[in-house]
């Protein structure tokens, strides 16, 4: 997938079928919008195009209002959500700046100069709450008369639900925010996670006896926070069992090299010999949040926060002991049953 900042780009393709949004997480709603929007474009003839906006509009306006607690909880890194994007099989995305400008601009030139002449629209789909322009008075019907007038198709795609549930970022974000997992995954379609780059941090882990891999969550305000049980993806052939520690860390020193950063912390239970104590860094890994065994916590002192740690070590073994033999189980049933399928 290629990626633009912005749209006036020589390589940009001179026509596509758009969808437009945030597409913050890229869940199971997402997802079917984007599977028809590649069977638009394949019929077109045209690239698959995604347009998002960095900042979310939502976090432009509450800066500008100074009211930080108006801006949306991130599911998402940018890395993550375009990674998803690729997952899905799109051709080409253009990330807008949400500022003053855009913010600033009507309906009908954002139409005009942006769909027609910047992008050559050929096809758009929107959802069912879709706005845009200036103070939002751009809908769906301003864009289905535009297309009608000025040469392409518009579609709008109406919610998509599991299990009566209809599925949103919001959704998801609740689900976060309240430790559900399961539920998180069965609303993007696959386990929760974080990628980066691993960065280095105080070594205050390895002096405590807990190593640990450090990456940035590059927005002040994660959907999700606390002490996960996880895996890790990309140190080694087999993804690698861990507990990590997602938050600002309430029980460090804030003049720390990672001060008032967002850091997801993952201590593997079992670190890879072939490593050796420096070899992670600079590695992009991804840490995959399966269980959430308890809200951050602030420790009294090291001592404290070691023997805090060791007990999330010992919950995190005990989480997956049980997800083996859950598993097992399974597959014993399933067995049972193929052979008793055999026989009749």
């Amino acid at each position: 997938m290629k990626v633009f900042r912005g749209y006036n780009h020589p390589q940009l393709a001179a026509q596509c079928a758009l969808t437009i949004g945030n597409f913050d997480g890229v869940h199971r709603g997402h997802q079917a919008m984007l599977a028809l929007l590649k069977n638009e474009a394949q019929h077109r003839g045209v690239p698959s195009c995604v347009m998002s906006f960095e900042p979310h509009p939502r976090d432009y306006f509450a800066a500008v209002a100074r009211k930080p607690e108006l801006a949306p909880a991130r599911i998402a890194t940018l890395r993550d959500k375009l990674t998803e994007l690729a997952n899905c099989g799109i051709d080409q995305c253009v990330v807008l700046p949400f500022n003053a400008r855009l913010a600033s601009q009507p309906a009908e030139a954002f139409i005009e100069d942006v769909l027609v002449k910047g992008l050559g629209v050929r096809y758009v789909l929107v959802g069912d709450d879709f706005r845009f322009g200036a103070k939002r008075v751009g809908d769906y019907a301003m864009l289905d008369a535009a297309g009608e007038r000025l040469g392409f198709d518009v579609a709008r795609m109406n919610s998509y639900e599991v299990s009566n549930t209809r599925v949103s970022s919001s959704a998801v974000r609740e689900a976060l925010g309240q430790g559900q997992m399961t539920r998180v995954a069965s609303l993007l379609g696959r386990p929760y996670s974080i990628s980066g780059h691993v960065v280095h941090g105080r070594k205050l882990g390895r002096d405590l006896g807990f190593r640990t891999l450090n990456l940035r969550f590059s927005h002040w305000k994660p959907a999700a926070s606390g002490i996960f049980a996880v895996k890790v993806f990309g140190l080694s052939d087999e993804p690698l069992p861990g507990v990590a520690n997602l938050g600002i860390r309430p029980s460090l020193d804030p003049a720390d090299v990672n001060g008032g950063r967002v850091l997801l912390e993952t201590h593997c239970l079992a670190w890879p010999d072939s490593l050796g104590p420096e070899g992670a860094y600079g590695k992009i890994i991804r840490v995959e949040l399966l269980h959430k065994l308890h809200d951050e916590l602030k420790y009294d002192g090291l001592d404290s926060l070691k023997a805090g740690i060791a007990r999330d070590c010992d919950d995190a073994r005990a989480f997956f002991a049980q997800a083996s033999k859950s598993f097992s189980a399974s597959m014993h049933t399933e067995t049972s049953r193929q052979t008793t399928r055999d026989r009749i």
